[in-house]
């Protein structure tokens, strides 16, 4: 029994109820998933007086139940119906009473200009990691423009908002307009075009792109990714100016600067006439004390160089200087005849250094020293050859005294076999053998006739 205990716990852990199952799958989707984002058609709608809205999003082939609780829905900006295209973002998650699949709508907006709203925010993110919208590549607009560029449409309203802000502020300003539409699929690229053909004519100091308001819809055209790059590209300042305050582009956080409307883009751009009054009046008293300082300490600087004009009498300095040139011309006589004197002690010892090293006389030295070399070369010679002389009869004596020659001279002999062996011992030869007998004087060739051992 102890045996099957732990196979039966192990098969009572794997059995569910059916509550427990539906709150694991609930909790699976919901974690796994998360945040989804899909279109649909809505159909059942019930919108009981709880507040929470009841639906289900279908398309085609399938549908799917979803409920939106009012803590959500009352973001909703328009009343919802049957038939009716929306985009909602929603939580994938289960219903777990009757164990069906739900989802829980967090927002919702129409199909239309909620897909436009992903695309913004999509390319707002994208374009905003490349560091597009970076705060420090924006460049500041130039306080005095010469010439303003106007990038809108040339029958559009904010044109003639731009120009009579334009004419208010500085009637000597000049304008150039470039014109393109603003709304519709040709705009995004006659727009690009525009602002490169500003930058190649480079006639203007900056730009003012926009246009006055309308839908999301009629503003996507600056909502397009070429437009934002032709704007962060451009090598001239650009104000943004699309539609009203609340309207937002991804053309504003291109843009070196946004403004919340044309007249208030041409504001900025444009400097105030009165306000160039006021700027010329304070430059020109600004230089009207600069050049009274400059005078003041002209003024002091001529009366110190007076001043030292009179103390410098310029009779006495040509008196002082003239004592100086004879100064300078008895010190240069006086260094000339030390210099001469100097060279002709050193030329007096060159001279003798050189005749002490006359060649004849070198040559004459030279000859005395080879002829005590050759005179002590011969002694030499001669000391070695009776050396060696005497060295050799000395070594010829001792030869004499050990040669075999000798010991022959007193009656010895050598004998030896014909093959050359030297005979030692009589045990070496045998009877009738003929041997050679060496003579002091000559040799004899023997035979023996008896061996004696003993």
């Amino acid at each position: 029994m102890n045996h099957l205990e732990p196979a039966s716990q192990s098969r009572q852990q794997q059995i569910f109820t059916v509550t427990r199952l539906n709150s694991a799958v609930r909790m699976i989707l919901e974690q796994d998933l998360g945040l989804v984002w899909l279109t649909g058609e809505l159909s059942n709608l019930a919108m009981p007086s709880s507040g929470h809205w009841y639906f289900s999003l279908k398309d085609m082939s399938a549908q799917v139940r979803c409920a939106m609780f009012k803590g959500n829905n009352r973001r909703v900006p328009f009343r919802p119906q049957d038939g009716m295209q929306v985009l909602v973002q929603a939580r994938v998650s289960l219903y777990e009473p009757r164990g069906d699949y739900q989802l829980i709508i967090e927002s919702m907006q129409p199909a239309g200009d909620g897909m436009l709203a992903l695309r913004f925010e999509e390319l707002k993110r994208r374009l905003g990691a490349e560091g597009l919208f970076d705060e420090g590549r924006k460049r500041p607009l130039p306080r005095e423009p010469r010439a303003v560029g106007l990038v809108t449409s040339a029958t559009g309203a904010a044109l003639h908002d731009m120009l009579t802000v334009l004419r208010r502020r500085a009637p000597d300003l000049p304008v150039f307009i470039y014109p393109t539409q603003v709304q519709g699929s040709a705009a995004t690229a006659q727009i690009v075009s525009a602002i490169m053909l500003a930058n190649r004519r480079a006639e203007v100091d900056v730009l003012i792109v926009g246009r006055g308001g309308g839908s999301l819809e009629d503003l996507w055209c600056f909502n397009e990714e070429a437009v934002a790059r032709a704007i962060a590209g451009s090598a001239i300042p650009v104000v943004s100016a699309v539609g009203h305050e609340v309207d937002v582009t991804i053309s504003d956080f291109a843009a070196d600067l946004r403004a919340p409307t044309p007249s208030a883009a041409a504001e900025l751009v444009a400097p105030d006439r009165s306000t160039r009054a006021q700027r010329l009046v304070h430059l020109r008293q600004r230089l009207t004390q600069a050049m009274s300082r400059h005078q003041v300490a002209a003024r002091h600087g001529f009366v110190l160089l007076q001043k030292r004009l009179d103390h410098q009498d310029p009779k006495r300095r040509l008196e002082q200087q003239s004592q100086r040139l004879d100064e300078l011309d008895r010190r240069l006589q006086q260094h000339l005849r030390d210099r001469l004197h100097q060279g002709e002690r050193r030329l007096a010892g060159l001279a003798m250094r050189l005749q002490a090293r006359s060649p004849e006389k070198l040559l004459a030295i030279g000859k005395r020293r080879h002829q005590l070399a050759e005179e002590r070369l011969h002694a030499l010679i001669a000391k070695r050859q009776d050396l060696a002389r005497h060295r050799l009869a000395m070594l010829g004596a001792r030869l004499d005294g050990i040669s075999p020659l000798a010991t022959l001279g007193r009656g010895y002999a050598i004998v030896r076999t014909p093959s050359g062996e030297v005979i030692r011992r009589a045990s070496q030869v045998n009877a009738g053998q003929t041997l050679i007998t060496t003579l002091a004087e000559g040799a004899l060739r023997v035979r023996v006739d008896e061996v004696d051992n003993r």
